[in-house]
């Protein structure tokens, strides 16, 4: 076979590959790539939407827990500065790299050690947490978390399968023309074998 016939032999070959037949052809991923990238973006808006519930409810508990007398005023600082940074890492939808998604989750990750040392200290102070402001809080932020683990697993799901589609193949193939990357995880957080605990 001449080095021509092999060349056009090669370039029909990944011709056939690009259009493919059924539902294995270039357009054929796009369109379903494009679906479940942006079922991805859905699920990231999800949990944004839940840590900034979370964040929202964090300046009614310091103002609650700081009008308790002698209380911490170190633990109070560290919960503000804590919502400060945390509230400042954005990540754009558009890129969900796993570097993105571990940057996001390390800020929030240490606004949740703070509020935990926060919610520690306050079982010092009975008297606080008697109260009907403190309780509705607490239960508002029972439910959050909640939320967010939920938020966060369907995250994961939609994450996977969106990775699995783009790496098998052909799809590996046209994913790389067309820019599909993979998008990260959120990982189990170290010390997340001991959940902290938010019950008063």
């Amino acid at each position: 076979m001449s080095t021509s016939k092999l060349v056009l032999f090669i370039i029909l070959g990944f011709i056939v590959l690009l259009v493919g037949c059924g539902g294995c052809g270039a357009i054929n991923f796009q369109k379903k790539a494009v679906q479940m990238d942006e079922n991805v973006k859905g699920k990231w808006g999800n949990v944004q939407s839940d840590y900034q519930r979370r964040a929202d409810l964090i300046p009614n508990l310091v103002n609650t827990v700081k009008g308790a007398a002698n209380f911490e005023q170190q633990t109070l600082i560290n919960v503000i500065e804590a919502r400060a940074k945390a509230t400042q890492v954005k990540i754009d939808a558009n890129d969900l790299s796993p570097d993105k998604i571990a940057q996001f989750q390390q800020a929030q990750g240490q606004l949740s050690g703070a509020l935990g040392k926060l919610l520690a200290v306050v079982e010092n102070y009975p008297d606080l947490k008697a109260t009907q402001n403190f309780r509705d809080l607490q239960a508002q932020l029972e439910g959050t978390e909640n939320r967010i683990k939920v938020s966060r697993n369907d995250f994961n799901t939609a994450v996977q399968d969106y990775n699995s589609y783009i790496r098998q193949f052909p799809n590996n193939i046209y994913s790389g023309f067309m820019k599909f990357q993979t998008k990260g995880y959120f990982q189990s957080d170290a010390g997340s074998e001991k959940a902290p605990n938010v019950n008063f």
